[in-house]
């Protein structure tokens, strides 16, 4: 009987140890890219043209007001550029530049612009 109820225990043991590991590592996964202004210094040309100008409007595909993104919080940035990537968010431009983006970059480039004005 005691054989028994230490191997329950090793068992109940081994298991919180094992969804503790995984949990961690899903945790992990999930956690933020950390994102560096100074970074996106050389990667912000690509934004510039249409998102520096205020008042700013595109004609493709349609003429729309372009949002100037300078003080925008870098979480909506980061989650707008992985919408557009995806497929989630439409327009032609934002999409073919998003995909082209590491995470790395959207975090850099959210950064930049998040301490910009």
């Amino acid at each position: 009987m005691k054989l028994r109820t230490n191997f329950k225990r090793t068992l109940s043991a081994l298991a919180v140890t094992a969804t503790c590991a995984f949990v961690g590592q899903a945790h992990a996964a999930d956690a933020a890219t950390v994102g560096d202004a100074k970074a996106a210094v050389n990667k912000v040309s690509m934004c510039i043209g249409c998102h520096g100008i205020k008042d700013y409007k595109a004609s493709f595909p349609e003429v729309y007001h372009v949002p100037k993104i300078a003080g925008q919080n870098a979480e909506y940035i980061v989650a707008a550029l992985k919408e557009y990537a995806s497929g989630a968010r439409s327009f032609p431009t934002m999409e073919a530049i998003a995909k082209s983006l590491s995470e790395q970059d959207m975090a850099d480039l959210a950064a930049y612009y998040a301490n910009s004005k």
